[in-house]
Formats: structure tokens, sequence, C-alpha cells
């Protein structure tokens, strides 16, 4: 059984990187370069000089950069010292809900989610701010972020600055707005699956930058798409031009793996039919140039249509093999370029799917072809999003509709989020919205998941930005947009209850937590005073905290679901958290005797889960005796591991 000290960081970034170096790094390189492993670290430097011409120094090279680039890297690299406070008053549902709603700075948020949700997030929707001028946008201390989110309420930086907006007569006006974006895009990457996506909000201001920051995050290779969205149809008309646009940029964390769903295509008709159904057809040649008999070559075959052996009017039958009177068909070449176009399917999938769904035709000019029928009402989404219920206004109406007042200027509308979830997720999913403003992507989502019988989950993130004290939100007691957001949220499900049939189901909760400083005297940066080190070891729990903040700051430091049930057991008048069926078991008590490790193995028994933690605090046990006992007890009972906070 291993003994570990709990710290209080999130996962080091930097250092799970060099891991994943070393895994990839083939022993053939190592043992070529000896020189390069030093210690068990990576001597980059060696290897730059032992490489020598075929590294690019030269500063003419092709890169984007701009001031504060290299310290926003280093900064979503930097541990986060931070916590997540549950707040069950202002939460829906808390003991059955599987959504999140997080209040906090995303930056230092998107830290505390590394080791619960890497690798986890199917779909990543966000709506940063534009950078217009009038937009808040926070700026990152790199010294001590979280205090510097901690002392946000003011709205006034160490020079008495206002923080709230950045207008362009800064002389750092994109560099600001860059050095926000680029960590929390480097650190919401980690989050998505192999198979996920990101889509991006974003105008005229800053597009072209948040192009090249994404070519460089996930890979220009990823880049899915650049949607046009009609969001002001009625344009805003000053300046040269009216503008009735936005753009939302669509990436894959990896292109080969990413699967998307086709819309649904309303009042499509149908021009054939067969025992199967309706359909209409399509050239089975795939009609890309970049795909060729020189590399597909697989995808390079001869199909024979059996000119004896018509079906209906238009239709012949068709096989692999040359018979009689058969007419042997390639694809074709491109009308321009005369290249050479390979198949769609393989010959195992054609061979699978003769004459059900593919199939010989005629054309009106007496041309053959290869088709493939196309059953399904189903259409590929369009990068240019016109339909009217894409503009803001709507979005603006819906959020007016449920507050009965118009409290959030311009939302997203819901049906652009729930297209976006319907082509990006299936069933199951969990979705992350880290700006998440009034919370549409919530609403979509719940909105989604009754319309198709779906648990996708959700995790919102929001900034708890103080609204004017001239808006309608202010007056109407909405101090902050996460005010908004949540109360949102709340109406939001209970209306689409009301409004579907079959939701009983139906998850309209979702548990707010809020961004604090550590529960752990130990763990807190602010915690330096000598006298206070020394009252510590009396009793190491910051003052005001309670141990539901205690028992989740552990479960954010050991990755475990911050949805899974927390469940109490008193044993020996003593209280134990057990969480996910006993895989962690947390003692907050004090004066434990060795008598509570035996108790710890009939819970063990009981539960009986796979793997078992058990953690206590440090100075928790009544004397060292006991905590020896008590360690050495639950090591003979095969529990994993000890830990002390």
């Amino acid at each position: 059984m291993k003994e570990n000290k709990l710290n209080g960081e999130s996962l080091d970034i930097s250092v799970e990187n060099l891991k994943k170096l070393r895994e990839i790094l083939p022993e053939e390189l190592k043992n070529i370069f000896p020189e390069i492993d030093t210690e068990g670290k990576i001597d980059f430097e060696k290897l730059k000089l032992i490489l020598g011409d075929e590294i690019e120094e030269s500063n003419e090279r092709y890169n984007f950069t701009w001031n504060g680039k290299l310290k926003a890297l280093h900064e979503s690299q930097k541990p986060s010292t931070g916590t997540l406070r549950p707040c069950k008053e202002e939460s829906k549902n808390w003991d059955n809900t599987e959504n999140l709603y997080i209040e906090g700075d995303n930056l230092e948020v998107l830290k505390l989610l590394q080791k619960t949700y890497h690798n986890k997030i199917k779909m990543i929707y966000i709506d940063p701010p534009y950078n217009t001028g009038n937009e808040f946008v926070y700026r990152d201390n790199y010294k001590d972020n979280l205090k510097n989110y901690l002392e946000l309420t003011n709205q006034i930086d160490e020079e008495g600055n206002r923080i709230s907006t950045n207008p362009e007569s800064n002389g750092r006006y994109h560099t600001d707005w860059l050095n926000m974006i680029y960590p929390r895009l480097r650190l919401a990457r980690n989050l998505l699956r192999d198979d996920g996506v990101i889509f991006i909000s974003i105008d005229d201001h800053e597009v072209h930058n948040l192009r090249k920051i994404c070519d460089e995050i996930f890979g220009e290779s990823n880049l899915l798409g650049q949607f046009v969205v009609n969001s002001t149809p009625n344009a805003r008309d000053y300046g040269h031009i009216g503008k009735m646009h936005d753009y939302v940029l669509f990436y894959a964390k990896n292109f080969t793996l990413a699967q998307t769903n086709l819309l649904p295509e309303v009042g499509k008709k149908f021009k054939y039919s067969d025992s199967r159904g309706d359909f209409n057809i399509h050239p089975l040649y795939n009609s890309n140039e970049s795909f060729t008999n020189l590399n597909r070559p697989n995808l390079f075959y001869p199909f024979y249509i059996y000119l004896d052996h018509k079906i209906d009017e238009d239709f012949y039958k068709i096989g692999l093999e040359k018979r009689s009177n058969s007419l042997e068909i390639f694809p074709p070449k491109s009308v321009k370029n005369r290249v050479q176009f390979v198949w769609r399917w393989g010959k195992e999938k054609a061979k699978k799917n003769l004459n059900s769904e593919i199939i010989g035709y005629m054309t009106s000019s007496g041309e053959y072809r290869i088709v493939q029928k196309m059953r399904h009402s189903k259409k590929l989404i369009r990068s240019i999003l016109s339909n009217s219920s894409y503009a803001n206004r709507r979005g603006t109406a819906e959020v007016e509709e449920l507050f009965n007042k118009k409290i959030f200027n311009f939302p997203k509308p819901i049906s652009l989020l729930k297209d976006f979830l319907k082509i990006a997720t299936n069933r199951n999913d969990i979705i992350l919205d880290f700006f998440s403003g009034s919370g549409t992507t919530a609403h979509a989502t719940m909105q989604l998941n009754a319309e198709d019988g779906g648990n996708r989950k959700y995790i919102m993130v929001q900034l708890p930005e103080p609204t004017k004290e001239n808006s309608e939100a202010f007056k109407f007691g909405y101090k902050n947009l996460c005010e908004i957001g949540k109360e949102r949220i709340r109406r939001a499900g209970e209306k689409i209850k009301e409004e579907n049939e079959n939701t009983e189901n139906l998850d309209i909760g979702f548990k707010v937590f809020k961004l604090d400083s550590s529960n752990i005297k130990p763990w807190n940066p602010d915690f330096k005073d000598i006298e206070k080190q020394l009252k510590a070891f009396e009793d190491n729990i910051v003052e005001g905290r309670n141990e539901l903040d205690i028992v989740y700051e552990i479960m954010i430091k050991y990755g475990i679901n911050l949805t899974y049930k927390v469940e109490e057991h008193e044993v020996l008048g003593k209280k134990i958290y057990s969480i996910g069926m006993g895989m962690l078991l947390i003692c907050l008590e004090k004066n434990i005797t060795k008598e509570i490790a035996d108790e710890i193995i009939k819970l063990k028994n009981k539960l009986n889960p796979e793997t078992m933690k058990v953690v206590f605090r440090d100075n928790g046990f009544k004397s060292d005796s006991d905590k020896i006992n008590i360690k050495e007890t639950l090591k003979n009972d095969n529990i994993d591991e000890f830990v002390s906070i």
C-alpha cells in the first residue's frame, strides 16, 4: 500500500507533456543519441546540436507571435492551487444531476478540470469576447492569477485602473485579447476527446488572429470549416458596409477521428422508390481531385453493368465480375484537369451492397454510371447559416420570453447551438462552454435531450462579471452574469418539461461550484505568516470552510468526477465520506484511533470497490501509534492507498 501526502495543485501540464514525449520517443533514437537522455530527462539543447543544420534558427521563419505569448504559454502550464467550493443552495437537483455550473475565472477552472475531464469532452462551444472595445476582457495576472481573480469584485487593478473593458485606444488592444484567449484554448484542447471538436464564435475584430492561434494549437489540418452566420438579418448600418454576419470556427482535435452527424432536411422529396423505401441517387465516385488512383489504389477498380438485366426504367444490375454483354465502368476523370477520380467505397463494402444500395444507371444523355441510393432525408451542415432562426435577435427574444424582460444583450439563439450539438454529439456526450454567458449552451442541450431522449451532460463556466448599474438586469436584482445564467437554466428546464412529453428522466438540474483559494492552509499560497504556519499544525483547515468543501477539493485533486454522489457513513461516532461506491473514503474527524481501521475494512467489504483510497487529516489521529496501526491494518487488507492532507 502506498502512503501519499496529497498536494494542493492541479495537474502539472508540463510534467504530463514530458511524460507523453518520453512514451513516444523511440528507444532507437535514444540508442543512437544516448547523450540526449540525461538522468531521466531529455536534453533538447544537445539534440539540437546533434541535428545541426536540420534545426530552423532563422527569425524569418513563418510564425505568429506577439508580446506576452511566452508568458501566456507558461501560464497555461502552471498548476492551480485553487479549488471549487460546492454551493448546494444555488444548485438544482443536487443529488441527482450530472450537469455542472462553475462560477469563476475560466483559466483557473480549466486547470482544475484537467485531471477529471482530460480527454473526456466531446464538444466545446465558446462565445468569447469579440474585442469590440466595450466588452469585458479579463486581464490575467501571471504572478498570481487566482489572487487576481479573487480581487476581481472591486474591478480595479493594482494601479487603480478599471479592468472591465479593452478600448482600442489601449496600446495593447490585440495583445491583451490574444494573451487572454491563448492559454485557455491550450488548456481546452487537453479536455477534448481524440474525436472531439470545438466551435468558437467570433467577428471581424479578431477572426484573423483567432484562426492563426487555432491553427497553432489544434493544427492547421484540423480546421473542419468556418461558418458564416447571418446573425443580423437587418444589418448594422454604419461605416461603409451594412454588416449582417459573424463567424464560427470549427476545429477537430484530430480530423482523422472526428465524426459528425447529418442535419434533418425538412421537406425533402424523393424521385425513386424500391422495396426498402424512397431514394434519390448520387454518383459513387469521389469528385475530390486530392484522391486519385495513385494515392488511393484500393478505391480504383472496375464495376460491370449487366445490360441484359434492366431494373425498372433507368437502372441496371451490376457486379464485380465481367460477363457477356456487360459494360466495364471505372470512375471518370475530372473535366478541368483530367485527374483520375476513385470510388468512395472500397471493394468489400461495394460487394456487400451490390444492387441493394449501389446500382447501374443510364443518364438521359445515354451515359452509364454507378450510383448510390441516397435514402436519408438529412444533409451536411452548410458553411453559410442564413436561416433567420440563427439571428441574435432570436436569442434575445428567447431570453426575454423566459424572464418577461430584456436582461441580456445578444445571446446566441438556441437553434444555432442545437444544430452544432446535433452534428457534433451523440446521446451521452459531455459538452463544455467556458464563456457560458446567459447559458444558451445548457438550454440547447436540455432541449435536444428532450427531443431525442439523449442524456448529454454540460459543464458551464462563467466569470461573475458584474452587470452595469443602469442595466435592466441590475434593476431586477441580477448583480452579475452568473446569476442570470443560473436563473435562465432553472426556468428553461421547467419550461422544457412543461412543453415536452416523456421527460420524466430529463436532467434539468445542475451542481453549482465556485472558484476559491484552497481549503487547506498549507496548500494556500497566501499562507506565509510564520505564526499562522505554526497554528496550521493544530488545525490545517481554512477558517469558514466546511467538510464538503474539503471533500470536493480532494475529489478535484484526484480527478474524480464532481457529479459523483458523496455518501455519508457514521462509524464509531465518526463521519466517513464515500465517493464512487467506495473508491475513495475520506475521514476528516479528529482523535482517530486504530479501531477505525477495522470499521473501514468492514465498509470496504460491504461496498466492494475495485480499488480504494483512504484519506485522513494529517493531524486527525489521536497519536502517532494510532496512525501507524491504522496504516498497517489497512495495508494488510489490501487498501490501495493511505493518504493524509
